[in-house]
């Protein structure tokens, strides 16, 4: 198979070396970067750079771009995508990527499914690409009523042979809900966590959960801006939810409400018990 990647930053490039890690498979680059290219194929990550017209010769096109650079490299290139060649994305949200490609590249025939690696780090970029980033990771694929159950198939067989632990199937609407509470609410709540005066005061005072809270507030904020907007309806539903449950803390704590208090507290360390899988 004749694979070409489009962005090689963090997701991109550690994707390109778990495919050359684990596979005989042809590994093509694209990125703007010539800096970024010149260092995959000194690694051997890529066999070759190529331009956007010979993508017409990939049977798979693997798109990891920022949400609107993807929707636009999708759009723009559309031409050039082999006749039933698959194409794919990794942003982490669906729905607004499915409803702006999906259609346009049926017309010209060319497959697309929307995807969702579920594995990154705090930093970005080439040089933090690693081969065993989703060796623990799941991969969720949103297929719609026009994918065919043969694509699902052959990129779920594809995740887990290049070392994904398995792989998640959703709707793009369903994705979007989910993944809103699971990760997008958590960099919201840890971006405004540290924005408290006492930060400058926790060195010698701050542990685990600290470290815990506040790690992902370490972000790329274009791409974020992207993500938040982009799943608005969503992220703003848990947002309320949050802001809600936050109230009720703030004033059992005010009130000195020993029995409400033990009853939320008591409730959240409940729900975390039971849950699986974090």
């Amino acid at each position: 198979m004749k694979i070409a990647i489009a962005g090689l930053g963090l997701i991109g490039g550690s994707l390109a070396k778990a495919i050359k890690k684990n596979t005989d498979y042809v590994v093509y680059g694209i990125d703007i970067s010539e800096k970024t290219i010149a260092e995959a194929l000194d690694e051997e990550v890529i066999d070759e750079a190529i331009s956007s017209e010979r993508l017409e010769s990939c049977d798979l096109v693997i798109v990891a771009l920022h949400p609107k650079a993807t929707v636009d490299f999708i759009l723009e290139n559309r031409r050039f995508f082999k006749k039933g060649g698959i194409v794919i994305d990794c942003c982490g949200v669906k729905q607004s990527i499915v409803d702006a490609v999906e259609a346009e590249l049926n017309e010209c025939g060319v497959r697309f499914l929307g995807c969702h690696p579920m594995a990154g780090r705090e930093f970005s970029g080439f040089a933090y690409s690693v081969d065993n980033l989703f060796e623990t990771a799941s991969f969720i694929i949103t297929p719609t009523e026009n994918t065919s159950p043969e694509l699902v198939e052959q990129i779920s067989k594809l995740a887990l042979e290049i070392g994904f632990s398995k792989c998640v199937k959703s709707t793009p609407k369903e994705h979007d809900e989910i993944i809103a509470f699971t990760s997008q609410l958590a960099h919201v709540v840890s971006s405004a966590y540290v924005k408290s005066p006492t930060l400058e005061k926790q060195a010698g005072f701050s542990a685990g959960s600290f470290k815990d809270m506040t790690r992902v507030a370490k972000l790329n904020p274009d791409m974020w801006t992207q993500l938040f907007l982009m799943n608005r309806e969503a992220l703003t539903a848990e947002l309320d939810n949050i802001i809600h449950e936050l109230s009720r803390y703030r004033d059992c704590i005010a009130e000195d409400d020993e029995q409400t208090l033990h009853h939320l507290l008591a409730e959240g360390s409940r729900l975390k018990g039971k849950s699986n899988g974090f």
